[in-house]
């Protein structure tokens, strides 16, 4: 079996851009897949143009061959838009090699550890009391997990507006409020997206008690593990990061000096498979388990489900909340569309990834220039702030 064509498709998707690719063989069997950097898609699009010419004509079963003629054969290694192209081919030539040999891809990575994924919900209002309601319609339909957050901006200024003082302040009272609404048995974190500092992050932590939050995620940037050693010092609490890790590499300090809990890997950005059960295998001989970062499209979301199936150190997977018209666009769009009920997600025995994609849809749906880079964060001094 050869590859014969690898087509990328960067498009409008239901309720995002997205970056598919789509991987065809001599055989007629075919492979999608999906990469992620939000407002790079065009950039991806060039990188697996490069690459087609170590691909077209290669044996797609070499996946693991591939990946590192992929990542090696240039002098300038790696690379986040590179990495995100080389995730969208490594998860095509899986669901290649699964159609090929008639099973699941979660075979291919060893086989089922567990009989369904446990998933975690995010959920966030203006008000905390609305969070709280919120939170406890999410408790009374399953959800054990979930990411909960105020983000009300700052009155008198636009929504891009971030003031950390004042949100740390907000959402340390609200959350503690959940904590004592929702019982101590559910799962409950925030996500601050990079935008904190050591010391604003340090400031939050010992605003609430100890044990009102389970895992705080990506609270500052993560360019500098050093600076996560000195905010590890100053607060007990776990920490969830790594979606923005590009690589093994990427991942190593964290996991070797014990600065993150849970390690948010995102199959869309590190490289695939192939990559991302490396970083798995090395955060299970530090028991961390991976927690992974899940917000792109449905091939994504079956693809890290498969990942979730093979992995014994897991614990949840991110899935957002959609209106039921939202996933039956999305289940159009997408035939085998994997939906996540009361906090639990079945992965089907089918041959690949067990998802497929109406090409031509795609083929016709140009990328929308204002998802997400219309917004621009920012302090009320007008100075710039971490998206």
């Amino acid at each position: 079996m050869k590859i014969t064509a690898i087509k990328p498709y960067p498009a409008w998707s239901v309720w995002r851009n997205v970056f598919l690719v789509k991987i065809e063989t001599d055989e007629g069997i075919y492979g999608w897949g999906e990469g992620g950097t939000s407002w790079r898609e065009l950039g991806v699009k060039g990188v697996v143009e490069h690459l087609n010419q170590w691909l077209i004509g290669k044996d797609p079963m070499q996946v693991g061959r591939l990946w590192q003629e992929m990542y090696r054969s240039a002098y300038f290694e790696g690379g986040r838009v590179v990495t995100a192209a080389m995730s969208a081919i490594d998860i095509a030539l899986h669901d290649i090699i699964g159609k090929k040999l008639g099973v699941p891809v979660y075979q291919l990575l060893g086989g089922r550890q567990r009989d369904y994924i446990q998933c975690f919900a995010t959920t966030g209002a203006k008000t905390g009391e609305q969070m709280i309601e919120n939170a406890q319609a999410l408790v009374a339909d399953g959800w054990e997990c979930m990411r909960l957050s105020v983000v009300g901006g700052v009155e008198g200024y636009d929504e891009a507006t971030f003031e950390p003082r004042m949100n740390i302040a907000d959402n340390a009272k609200w959350l503690v409020k959940a904590r004592e609404a929702l019982g101590e048995e559910v799962v409950i974190g925030i996500d601050y997206h990079h935008r904190l500092s050591v010391a604003e992050t340090a400031s939050f932590c010992q605003k609430m008690p100890d044990g009102t939050l389970d895992f705080l995620e990506e609270p500052i940037r993560d360019e500098s593990p050093e600076a996560y050693e000195t905010l590890r010092a100053m607060t007990p609490m776990p920490f969830a990061l790594g979606e923005e890790f590009s690589s093994k590499w990427q991942f190593a300090p964290y996991i070797e000096r014990g600065l993150t809990n849970y390690a948010r890997v995102d199959l869309g950005i590190v490289g695939g498979f192939t990559e991302a059960q490396k970083v798995a295998g090395w955060a299970e001989t530090h028991y961390i388990d991976l927690m992974p970062h899940n917000p792109l499209g449905p091939i994504n979301t079956a693809a890290t489900a498969h990942l979730a199936m093979a992995t014994p150190n897991f614990s949840w997977l991110e899935m957002f909340q959609r209106s039921e018209e939202i996933e039956r666009q999305a289940d159009e769009l997408y035939p085998g569309n994997f939906r996540a009920i009361s906090g639990k997600m079945n992965v089907p025995d089918k041959p690949g990834l067990g998802i497929d994609v109406d090409e031509d849809a795609i083929a016709n749906s140009p990328l929308h220039p204002d998802n997400h880079i219309g917004t621009r964060w920012h302090r009320r001094d007008g100075s710039v702030q971490n998206w």
